[in-house]
């Protein structure tokens, strides 16, 4: 697949939402409160969840477009990993 221009970002995304779980594991080794603590990890589930998406998105935009429009073997495959890709969405 390569490197495409989204990807230092969602990069930064990823490296922020590990950052974030640190803390979240930090709060429960503290003994912080249970509603802190899962606010905490909801927001590092919806970091993970936007990057997945920004990450699945290019790909279908630059590599499954290429193969798509290309003829033959090249298409079959592109459809068939289409079809794999999307169940991550």
């Amino acid at each position: 697949m390569g490197i495409h221009e989204s990807h230092p970002d969602t990069l930064a995304r990823l490296q922020r939402a590990r950052g974030h779980l640190d803390s979240v594991i930090k709060m429960v080794q503290d003994g912080r409160g249970c509603l802190e603590v899962a606010q905490q990890l909801q927001a590092v589930c919806k970091a993970v969840e936007v990057a997945k998406k920004a990450y699945v998105g290019d790909h279908i935009d630059h590599c499954l477009d290429r193969a798509l429009l290309s003829k033959g073997r090249d298409a079959r495959g592109g459809l068939a990993e289409m079809k794999a890709i999307t169940k991550y969405l």
